[in-house]
């Protein structure tokens, strides 16, 4: 009997063991999930307009260092940091005592030569009323006075070109306005010794015009042939947070810079109310019209590595990678560029997973 009993406690044991055992392999066992199914779509032209921010500052509309043309001391300063100056203004007067003398010396050479010039007058005149009388004057006299005459003319010519140079010279002591702004830079007073030959690393006065000013945006290469003058823009100013302005591109450069690769362009700004200040950043959003020749395909049919961008076309049944270049991004589409054809259908839903070659149901 207790043989028996034996036998039937393993019985119980054995099958609480093969249920438990059971139990635990259904409840690791994890579902296997399918293979999403893979969709397709022919491609299509047509061009994705979209907008690029891009980064910009802001310059003077005119801007010009002004140095000392000539040697002398620096005798007036009329203006400072800050003021406001209008074109033809004076700013400052410099005196130089060995230009005045200059000047006098070449008025009292002009007024010699003039002496002589009409004294050379006078006697080729007289010659020339005496030889009228056969034999009295000698054909080689009355052609000698002639010469002298308008060598004497030539003579005081050059002397009231000099004049005029000197009068330029002494013109040069006094600097002023040559457009509207604002003096925004002053290193130079009464007293200093200024001129070519002591130049010294800053100019005397730095003049901006800043009623009108330029945004200057460097566009990339890629967005360049997009970009028109005449589009509106919309940009930020970094230091005026919260406000939206808008602009016109005025003129761009139609050139390529050989270091950034990019175009520069320029939004004229109406700043009359001062509301910004030379050297400003702001973030300009440029409106790109795309591209007419492009590509375009779902996001999702982009697959990028780390060595390639491609998209998957199906050709009889089977996939084939091929390589692209992306341009405009839109919410949802975007422009590729590579060896496609209005024939050519692509999986919208791609990834790497699917390889080049792989039969495609």
């Amino acid at each position: 009997m207790k043989k028996i009993i034996q036998i039937i406690y393993c019985i119980v044991i054995a099958t609480a063991f093969a249920a438990c055992s059971g139990n635990s392999e259904k409840k690791d066992a994890k579902p296997v999930a399918e293979q999403p199914a893979l969709k397709t779509m022919p491609v299509q032209k047509s061009r994705v307009r979209s907008h690029i921010q891009l980064p910009g500052v802001m310059a003077p509309f005119q801007f010009v260092q002004l140095y000392p043309k000539v040697n002398g001391f620096v005798k007036n300063v009329y203006v400072d940091r800050g003021s406001a100056v209008r074109k033809g203004q004076v700013l400052i007067t410099l005196e130089a005592p060995e230009i005045e003398q200059e000047v006098a010396a070449a008025k009292l050479k002009c007024a010699q030569a003039e002496e002589t010039y009409n004294t050379s007058i006078d006697r080729y005149q007289r010659l020339l009323e005496t030889s009228k009388t056969p034999g009295t004057i000698s054909p080689f006299e009355l052609k000698s006075a002639l010469d002298r005459m308008q060598g004497d003319s030539a003579t005081v010519q050059s002397g009231y070109a000099n004049y005029r140079a000197q009068l330029a010279m002494k013109d040069y002591l006094v600097v002023t306005a040559p457009f509207d702004g604002v003096i925004t830079e002053r290193d130079v007073h009464p007293g200093a010794l200024v001129g070519p030959e002591a130049r010294a690393t800053k100019p005397m006065l730095v003049l901006q015009e800043i009623a009108r000013l330029r945004l200057t945006v460097d566009v990339p290469e890629q967005y360049a042939v997009q970009v028109k003058d005449g589009d509106t823009v919309h940009f930020k100013v970094n230091a005026l947070p919260g406000e939206d302005f808008r602009g016109v591109i005025s003129r761009s450069s139609h050139s390529l810079s050989s270091n950034y690769r990019s175009e520069a362009i320029e939004i004229d700004i109406d700043n009359r109310n001062n509301v910004y200040k030379t050297g400003m950043y702001a973030e300009v959003i440029l409106p790109v019209n795309g591209n007419a020749n492009a590509w375009v395909v779902p996001k999702t049919a982009v697959v990028t590595t780390t060595e390639r961008k491609y998209v998957i076309l199906v050709k009889d049944h089977n996939a084939h990678w091929c390589d692209i270049t992306e341009g405009n991004q839109g919410a949802d589409s975007v422009e590729v560029f590579g060896e496609l054809s209005m024939d050519d259908v692509i999986i919208t839903n791609a990834s790497y997973e699917v390889k080049d070659g792989m039969a495609v149901k």
